[in-house]
């Protein structure tokens, strides 16, 4: 009698076509790949599971996946899921053993990395207190109380995570006259826009150079809590903060008192918790911008989720398994 399958073992590709679910979104912009079915499906259905009642190998889940997520295991024959997110921290608890998944590496590094530069530009030239005056139909040429006039050029911006979001960032705070510190996980060789690129072990020594704190890690174990009282109080007094990563990576009752006291300002793509409640203090701290996770939020993304996920498939039709899987078999 033949052994069952070993969940664990990876796709088991055969010569028929793969079938691939993707959601309506992608269907104008997803050109045909040669070997691969795709049944379209649309994402505000939840009581049909993609795939029209046939097996699926590869979910393509939507730009919106959370009411997704906890339904993986109800659709049949499911080897490997695309995600059209980066952050893939939220559906590890979801993800059914034996099931690769990819995140959407380099979809959102431009448009993530242009909120991040938009965030800094406006905390810097004090933006949020213009346009209050504008609607207050008052000309106040004035800064806040204390503050002095900021600029981004001739800044010195800490790049926390230096992959696809950091190095789109970094390119454009070079464009701005600004000096980059990059962090990574380990020492890392420079490369065309960097000299070096430093261990997250050398943060202690490089955060009190940081006139601004870019967050644009993971979340991971390893970063879970990264930023944390101990490395906000490393910062120098009006050093600015800005994540554009996940709200769990920093310490925000850490933050929270930083800001509060007026030592330190923010600006905030991503919170903990997320999303921010109604009346929660940072809404109304001087010094704080929080903008509601909009960082993907762009015309590009849709066309430029497609055509990754082309390669995906081409990748999966080839070789049965995914590029830039970060779970599952072979991971």
């Amino acid at each position: 009698m033949d052994a069952p399958p070993d969940p664990t073992a990876g796709p088991l590709r055969t010569a028929d076509p793969v079938h691939a679910a993707v959601p309506d979104e992608l269907r104008e912009l997803l050109h045909p790949v040669d070997g691969v079915e795709v049944t379209f499906y649309d994402p505000e259905d939840r009581d049909t599971i993609p795939g029209g009642g046939r097996e699926v190998e590869v979910l393509a889940l939507p730009m919106i996946a959370g009411p997704w997520l906890k339904r993986l295991d109800e659709v049949p024959g499911l080897r490997a899921v695309v995600l059209s997110s980066a952050g893939y921290e939220h559906v590890l608890p979801h993800l059914p053993e034996g099931i690769a998944l990819a995140n959407a590496v380099g979809v959102h590094d431009t448009a993530t990395a242009e909120l991040a530069l938009t965030l800094m530009l406006a905390s810097q030239r004090y933006l949020p207190r213009h346009v209050l005056s504008q609607q207050a139909q008052t000309w106040d040429r004035s800064t806040p109380e204390g503050q002095p006039w900021r600029s981004l050029a001739d800044s010195t911006v800490l790049v926390l995570g230096y992959g696809g979001i950091g190095r789109a960032l970094t390119r454009r705070l070079l464009a701005s006259e600004c000096e980059v510190l990059a962090v990574a996980s380990t020492d890392k060789p420079g490369d065309d826009l960097v000299d070096s690129v430093c261990g997250i072990t050398h943060l202690p020594d490089l955060l009190p150079r940081a006139d601004i704190l870019a967050i644009s890690v993971p979340l991971t174990e390893e970063t879970e809590g990264l930023v944390d009282a101990e490395a906000l109080a490393l910062l120098p007094d009006g050093a600015l903060l800005v994540n554009v990563a996940r709200g769990g990576v920093v310490d925000h009752e850490a933050l929270l008192a930083e800001c509060t006291s007026g030592r330190l300002r923010a600006a905030l793509d991503v919170t903990d918790p997320e999303p921010l409640p109604d009346g929660h203090p940072l809404w109304s701290t001087p010094g704080v911008l929080v903008v509601p996770h909009v960082g993907g939020a762009s015309p590009a993304s849709f066309p430029r989720m497609a055509s990754y996920l082309q390669g995906q498939l081409t990748a999966y039709r080839d070789s049965g398994r995914l590029e830039h899987q970060v779970a599952g078999p072979q991971a």
